[in-house]
């Protein structure tokens, strides 16, 4: 979705062209598979995360062309919303200070931030949900003026019929709301990992990190309020799922396939499953034409762009060109501390490789059923949630674990994942040592965030000023007071 589009309007050669070049890119793409002809570049990792304009009164502030324009920023881009902005890193090798070099980074980049958006009167926040939104700040008028958002807009209503999207979160309180637009979507904002490994390897990490998926919403959860009302732990996840909610093709538009999801299996082989399903079963959102050459995989890569699983495969290319590919672990939300967002890259990077390397097959032994219950138990309960597990090394069947419990258990194994990376054990120390403290706190952002709220009420204005003044200090959460 990166890629800005030279139209927001399409007619039906547009998209009779486009899925002609994507059935040519697939087919590309399955003799790349069949013939190896991805490089290897050993293991790297990047992120995206994604923050909040807001103005004095903690409100979103709909202002990012101004800001991008005086940031002058190669790592910085507008998101959906013109109060939302991403911030990229910039790739790195996992050895030695990798997750410090990281750090210094994104240090770096948010003092910038921070910097431009006060010389306009504003000031920037990562949460998941920032608690100060209104359902009426969720408006077209407030979309990023960019194509590629109008388009995506006009589309998702189009394969809905022009039904309104219907959100239904039932929590701790219930809200529903009805939209006839996207917007919603713009209220969850995320800290996406991406992990790249060896090619052979690809499928393996993939599916582990969909295993992990449960453990990593349970340990960062940070999005428990929305418009007010207390409802998950990791609220983000159901309001994305229902933010884009469109099927598959003609009479499945409203069946089981969906555009945000946690999938239905492991890959059985390799990534080109997910490519053959994107082909086959979801239709095409924004058929603009490329004329790049096949090997460019624009269409394919667009495609996939508009296809949100909460791990999704991506087609990448080095500085020579040469393809490579790479897994976007998209289930952590933004915030709530720059340190605790670099622990929580360490945390699932060390896991994911570990986890990989133990795991003889392909497949996770733990059922894909039990792996999907955890993920929406853990965004329900964070960590009170109760997760089914692999049974320990050597041993069959399946145990029941606390969240918390099963953290500190993956947390050596994580430990023992970024040593074989060859990490420094300064950093392994460092970022490790932060989840390890937050575990034994007992806490994360979200838990933080309800902590404040029954000691002070809910006056959300007053908690996103408590909240941002907590991350400023740079301290992490498990260092909050309330």
């Amino acid at each position: 979705m990166g890629d800005e589009i030279a139209s927001s309007q399409f007619d039906e050669a547009d998209f009779a062209r486009y899925r002609e070049r994507l059935r040519a890119e697939t087919e590309l793409l399955a003799e790349w598979f069949a013939g190896g002809r991805f490089h290897d570049d050993g293991y790297r990792a990047g992120y995206e995360l994604e923050i909040w304009l807001v103005d004095e009164n903690r409100q979103p502030a709909a202002c990012n062309e101004i800001f991008l324009e005086r940031l002058d920023s190669e790592l910085a881009s507008p998101e959906l919303a013109r109060f939302n902005v991403e911030i990229n890193s910039t790739p790195q090798v996992l050895r030695d200070h990798a997750f410090s070099r990281f750090h210094d980074e994104l240090t770096r980049t948010w003092q910038q931030c921070q910097a431009t958006a006060r010389d306009m009167a504003v000031d920037v926040c990562a949460i998941g949900i920032l608690p100060t939104v209104r359902n009426e700040d969720l408006n077209l008028g407030n979309m990023s003026h960019m194509a590629r958002y109008r388009a995506l807009n006009r589309q998702v209503l189009h394969l809905r019929r022009g039904r309104p999207l219907t959100f239904d979160i039932n929590g701790v309180e219930h809200l529903r709301v009805a939209h006839r637009d996207v917007m919603l979507e713009s209220a969850a904002t995320s800290f996406q990992i991406h992990l790249q490994g060896p090619a052979a390897e690809a499928a393996r990490l993939f599916n582990t990190a969909i295993l992990l998926s449960a453990p990593m919403v349970a340990l960062c959860a940070n999005s428990p309020f929305l418009f007010g009302r207390l409802l998950w732990e990791e609220t983000r996840i159901p309001l994305f799922e229902q933010a884009v909610a469109t099927g598959g093709f003609e009479g499945a538009r409203f069946g089981p396939v969906r555009r945000v999801t946690f999938g239905d299996h492991y890959l059985r082989e390799s990534l080109m499953e997910c490519f053959r399903e994107n082909l086959e079963h979801y239709p095409i959102m924004l058929p603009e034409h490329f004329d790049d050459p096949p090997e460019a995989m624009r269409h394919l890569r667009l495609h996939n762009g508009t296809i949100w699983r909460w791990n999704r495969p991506l087609i990448g290319f080095d500085a020579e060109g040469r393809p490579q590919l790479r897994v976007e672990h998209r289930v952590v939300p933004s915030g709530p501390s720059l340190i605790d967002a670099i622990a929580n890259t360490a945390f699932f990077c060390g896991a994911c490789v570990a986890l990989a390397q133990r795991n003889v097959a392909v497949q996770p032994s733990l059922d894909f059923g039990k792996a999907r219950d955890n993920f929406y138990a853990a965004a329900r309960l964070g960590l009170r949630a109760q997760l089914s597990w692999q049974g320990e090394e050597g041993s069959a069947g399946v145990r029941r674990v606390s969240a918390r419990e099963l953290l500190m258990e993956l947390l050596d194994l994580a430990a023992d994942g970024l040593a074989q990376l060859g990490i420094a054990s300064a950093d392994i120390d460092e970022y490790l040592g932060v989840i390890r403290r937050r575990l034994e706190a007992n806490t994360n952002g979200s838990t933080w965030q309800r902590a404040w709220v029954e000691r002070h009420g809910r006056d959300m204005a007053a908690l996103t000023k408590a909240y941002m003044e907590r991350q400023f200090s740079g301290e992490p959460v498990h260092e909050w007071s309330v």
